[in-house]
């Protein structure tokens, strides 16, 4: 079965009075690409959570975040005290100097660099973070791959349903080539006879056969329709296969769409070119859709 690279997942578990709500995205990229956005309080952890996405996804651009809402009453962040008293000893001086006017407001002086920073939780509490933020991070990477697992039968879906519309199309081609040949010799030898008709010359055989068997080889699409078949299966064997499919698909399609263009050039037959249009919109449609596979 295909995964989806697209998808969304989310969890969220309290500890020590702080709900940490955790939440991943992903969307089409050609290779593995993580952005992960913790907050100051859980930065310890951002080499550990990255290495765990690496190791259960394999493709597409992922973003994953971290908030946290205190709901216990308490701070999650602490005030530097000494930095806050030298700021405030400035001041005063640059006040006294005549240089300053008007009364410091506290608020805004919470606001400067450095004043406030994130709690910096024990070791013990980080250990309990670490538990738990990783859990939840579990959690969230599973409900990611499930819903890319069920876009992922969606997509397979709609890719079967294209493959089987270029086999009907394979076929009704394979039908058509058997007389196509025929249909040539016979439009040539009215083509000699009307031009001949007012001369005294006879058709020589040997000659018009030569021409015909000419047009035949290089006319045949025998070989480029089996190839396009074998592509097909390879097509349908990658779908079922456990695992990342969508490098393999994208190729798997390319050669689908040369062994279209190959047919489109060999024949001059209108009905077999209209046939080979439908089945190139159709690869055109799956080369689209397998960028979407992981």
């Amino acid at each position: 079965m295909i995964n989806s690279m697209t998808g969304y997942g989310e969890a969220q578990g309290e500890i020590d009075g702080i709900t940490y709500a955790v939440t991943v995205k992903a969307v089409n990229n050609r290779y593995l690409k993580v952005v992960v956005k913790l907050p100051d309080v859980a930065a310890f952890l951002d080499e550990e959570v990255e290495r765990l996405l690496r190791c259960e996804l394999a493709r597409g651009m992922v973003n994953f975040t971290i908030r946290l809402k205190d709901t216990s009453g308490g701070s999650l962040f602490d005030i530097d005290e000494s930095v806050l008293q030298n700021i405030i000893r400035k001041l005063e001086s640059i006040k006294l100097s005549g240089k300053l006017a008007g009364a410091v407001d506290m608020a805004n002086l919470l606001n400067l660099p450095g004043v406030i920073r994130a709690a910096e939780p024990d070791e013990q509490t980080a250990e309990r973070m670490r538990a738990k933020i990783l859990q939840i991070s579990r959690e969230a990477i599973e409900n990611l791959k499930a819903m890319r697992a069920a876009e992922g039968a969606a997509l397979e879906a709609d890719l079967k349903e294209h493959c089987r519309h270029i086999e009907q199309g394979i076929e009704h081609i394979r039908g058509l080539s058997g007389t196509v040949v025929q249909e040539y010799a016979k439009k040539l030898r009215r083509r000699v006879d009307d031009l001949l008709a007012h001369a005294e010359l006879k058709l020589d055989e040997d000659v018009l056969a030569r021409e015909v068997a000419v047009y035949a080889d290089r006319s045949d699409i025998s070989e480029e329709l089996a190839r396009l078949e074998s592509h097909l299966q390879q097509f349908a064997q990658a779908c079922e296969a456990n695992g990342q499919a969508g490098r393999l698909l994208d190729f798997i399609s390319q050669e689908m769409l040369r062994e279209a263009n190959t047919i489109a050039s060999k024949s001059s037959d209108t009905e077999i070119t209209r046939c080979v249009v439908d089945m190139k919109c159709r690869v055109d449609r799956i080369k689209e859709q397998v960028q979407n596979v992981e």
